[in-house]
């Protein structure tokens, strides 16, 4: 059984009210991560950068997040199974841009459980994080902050509440992923309501094994996503 170790960025950059796609205004910058330890859920980390006054920066600088990504690789020699929700299209490749570490980003990315990464594998399209927690019956996020408000929340100086709320995804991200195992299958609440549920019969896979997954049928959609998009930036790793 795998032994993991949930993982979140929140980015720094402030952007306009509903933007749909926020890679395309990169570089966004890191304001801060956090990771919850399974086998110790007490045991969390958090990442940020350090301004000349020691309080949290503005963002994390190339270097810090450089030094992240080697307590990332540290923490995997350790046993620990990297854990996230949408980790492979979006929040290693903004680490692999803002530290230049792009080979050890990638490395990580292919070796870690990215849940909705397998979900996408399986199905075409992608679920939230807040959809899957109510099929299967957990508390899910919090009111009143959200990953579009942290990077403005950041600037304004509430680092406590963004890395709380940060440290909340991924206690979240974990939870939704030790209960699929259990079960053996994700369930969620799709847009209209209803539930639908995804077998696991292997539980999660990680990005690598996820990949020679069959692609799915997606005829029916009108603009289907690509696979290769979303892995094109880790090149050789897989």
């Amino acid at each position: 059984m795998k032994r993991y170790l949930s993982f979140d960025i929140e980015t720094a950059k402030v952007l306009p009210p509903d933007v749909r796609d926020v890679l395309k205004h990169r570089p966004l910058g890191i304001a801060c991560a956090t990771a919850v330890a399974e086998d110790d859920t007490t045991k969390t980390f958090r990442w940020h950068g350090w301004d000349s006054n020691k309080c949290p920066a503005g963002q994390m600088t190339p270097k810090e997040a450089e030094k992240m990504v080697t307590d990332l690789m540290e923490l995997s020699a350790k046993g620990y199974t990297l854990l996230t929700w949408g980790g492979t299209h979006f929040d290693f490749d903004v680490i692999a841009e803002e530290s230049g570490r792009v080979n050890e980003c990638a490395a990580l990315a292919k070796n870690h459980v990215d849940m909705l990464f397998h979900i996408f594998c399986s199905l075409g399209y992608f679920v939230s994080l807040q959809k899957a927690a109510e099929g299967m019956r957990l508390p899910g996020k919090k009111a009143g902050i959200s990953g579009a408000l942290a990077p403005e929340m950041w600037a304004a100086g509430q680092h406590e509440e963004v890395l709380e709320y940060c440290l909340q995804d991924a206690h979240l991200t974990l939870q939704v992923a030790r209960q699929c195992e259990q079960s053996r299958r994700l369930a969620w609440i799709t847009q209209r309501g209803s539930k639908k549920e995804l077998a696991l019969p292997n539980g999660w896979l990680t990005v690598q094994e996820a990949c020679r997954l069959a692609l799915p049928d997606t005829s029916w959609m009108d603009a289907p996503i690509s696979r290769d998009n979303i892995i094109r930036w880790l090149g050789k790793a897989l």
